[in-house]
């Protein structure tokens, strides 16, 4: 390394990895050259002992700036579907001719094609650094460790993934995070406060993301159609984490991941165009928006996959209150008030039944608390679709709720009081889910089959 190269002292991370593409991100320390190589990883080491070979892939050598806190998310084209790859970003300096040096590397592996079967597994879970529970110590978010330890193919992060509107009071937390985020410069400090957790780089070097926003990215129980602090929020996550981006909207987040044979992936953003919580539930009150919802409904009515997970950062039938400065339900759930989006999930879950979609699984955070439930949402004592909520990663634990009944929830398991993580292993037509506290540890397994 030279003295002039820039450090990469977030670390790596790779997200939206499909069959044929990838998105690797990084930041530097200062002003700098950057680029990326990568190769499967068989071919690694022959690759990148003989840089001129051909072999090694390259992005193009690339600038950092403070226009954008320094970060780069770069996508990797042509890739092999189903392959193992790794990766280096190399750094230099801005105008030395000095040739660029390896500063971190990472892995990730490409989806296999839509007809090929592939044995996955995958963690989810969110709300990291909430009620002050952020990183209190060197070894920091251990349980991103824990999660290491499965082996994922890759993660889904469901929202909160900081707080900017908490403080992170230290001590007992690692200094940098004491404050409330309300400008850009704040809300990129919370982020990069996140990722300078050692067990975070290690987990983002090794796995692959998808990663969902939810309030606490912009600000708690927010309503983007009515949020003034929305559009920093949403530029801070961009520039912190690597998520796709199409040409015709610059600022959508919801995407549709498929994953071999086997599993379709439908990440929901249920922040960006909703109504005011505080509006009375009714027809045409919307958490998705018309848009995002007939985008849902046509990738599930056209899906060939196995399983279908719909990724929602609230929960659908747990009702979730308000506050003095966001009143109204959060959840999809009514509230005791009248307010809530049940009537929008109720023309979702009537489309499922109509269409006969069978074999989905809604997946959830947000409550921080763990509850894995059943629907029979038409009473005739045939399964419709699950849904699995875990929680939090690192934050203030809480205490399972009732369901509300309107679809029929059968509760199959429920804890609260500890951080966790939530895994899934699909193989074929048998999906196996287990939840794991921070030490590890099962709390609850079971087997599902297809039907």
């Amino acid at each position: 390394m030279t003295s002039g190269g820039a450090l990469l002292a977030q670390g790596v991370a790779t997200g939206d990895v499909i069959s044929r593409s990838a998105l690797v991100w990084f930041r530097t320390d200062r002003p700098a050259r950057a680029q990326v190589v990568w190769a499967p990883e068989g071919e690694w080491t022959t690759a990148s002992r003989n840089a001129d070979s051909g072999r090694l892939g390259r992005s193009s050598v690339l600038s950092t700036s403070a226009e954008q806190d320094f970060t780069l998310t770069v996508p990797l084209e042509s890739l092999v579907p189903g392959t193992q790859y790794r990766y280096e970003v190399l750094t230099g300096a801005v105008g030395d001719e000095a040739p660029l040096q390896a500063r971190s590397a990472g892995r990730f592996k490409t989806a296999a094609l839509p007809d090929v079967p592939e044995q996955l597994t995958l963690v989810w879970g969110g709300d990291l650094g909430g009620q002050q529970q952020c990183r209190t110590d060197s070894a920091g978010y251990q349980i991103f460790d824990r999660m290491l330890r499965e082996t994922p193919t890759f993660a889904i992060l469901l929202g909160d993934l900081m707080y900017s509107d908490d403080r992170c009071p230290s001590p007992p937390n690692q200094p940098g995070s004491d404050f409330i985020a309300t400008t850009l410069p704040q809300y990129r400090a919370k982020h990069r406060y996140q990722r300078g957790d050692a067990a975070l780089q290690r987990f983002l070097a090794a796995v692959p993301v998808y990663v969902m926003w939810d309030d606490h990215e912009v600000r708690n129980n927010f309503a983007g159609l009515h949020e003034p602090l929305m559009p920093v929020g949403r530029r801070a996550l961009r520039e912190y984490w690597p998520i796709g981006m199409t040409s015709e909207d610059p600022h959508r987040l919801y995407r549709r991941i498929r994953r071999g044979a086997d599993l379709e992936l439908f990440l929901l953003d249920t922040r960006q165009y909703r109504h005011r919580n505080a509006e009375p539930d009714r027809p045409g009150k919307t958490m998705l928006g018309a848009e995002q919802r007939k985008w849902l409904l046509d990738g599930l009515m056209a899906s060939q996959a196995t399983w279908k997970l719909i990724a929602t950062s609230v929960p659908l039938s747990n009702p979730k209150p308000g506050t003095t400065e966001a009143p109204g339900n959060d959840s999809w759930a009514p509230g005791p008030d009248g307010t809530g989006f049940q009537s929008e999930l109720r023309m979702i879950v009537s489309a499922l039944l109509e269409r006969r979609i069978r074999n989905v699984i809604w997946l959830a955070t947000d409550v921080h608390f763990v509850q894995i439930r059943a629907y029979d949402a038409d009473r005739n004592g045939i399964t419709d679709f699950h849904e699995f909520i875990c929680g939090p990663l690192s934050a203030g634990p809480g205490l399972p709720t009732p369901p509300d009944p309107e679809f029929g929830p059968t509760v199959l398991y429920e804890a609260g009081g500890f951080s966790n993580f939530g895994k899934v292993s699909i193989d074929g037509t048998t999906l196996r889910l287990q939840i794991f506290d921070e030490a590890g540890g099962i709390r609850f397994e079971r087997t599902f089959l297809a039907s």
